[in-house]
């Protein structure tokens, strides 16, 4: 099941690029992922913790799958064990005309606990709007 998300930003995708990965500012601006730690490299994992819409507080150990520069940032997690509750979370970021970038952002989630998690997604679905729209807010403020 995916869960996508998209936003106009009015900036190049270098400046929302920058934004993304100065994860040391994530706590004055981003109200979904209120905190990121580790090498930002393909095959290393992160620590994150998520601040669920009107839900707990999470803290999420990922590995990053893919990190192309001003294109896309993936991370794959699993809750407790792989199997049960994965998620594939990427962020793309698609110049479609100079200082013009669409945000899309979203996760792909499987496992035998998808059918339970009903509230949890829809939680994180709003995460992921509010943090889009922080995300704009920061980058063209």
């Amino acid at each position: 099941m995916e869960v996508r998300t998209e936003i106009e930003i009015a900036a190049p995708a270098a400046e929302v690029w920058r934004v993304l990965t100065d994860f040391a500012g994530y706590g004055e601006w981003n109200p979904f992922i209120t905190a990121i730690a580790g090498d930002l490299r393909e095959g290393q994992t992160l620590r994150i913790a998520v601040s669920l819409p009107e839900g707990r507080d999470l803290t999420l150990r990922p590995r990053v799958l893919r990190c192309a520069e001003q294109e896309e940032l993936r991370w794959r997690g699993h809750f407790l064990f792989p199997g049960l509750l994965d998620g594939e979370h990427f962020f793309r970021l698609i110049e479609h005309t100079p200082g013009q970038t669409r945000f899309v952002h979203g996760e792909n989630f499987g496992g035998v606990l998808l059918r339970l998690a009903g509230n949890s997604l829809n939680r994180a679905a709003r995460g992921f709007v509010y943090m889009n729209e922080a995300l704009k807010r920061r980058v063209e403020g």
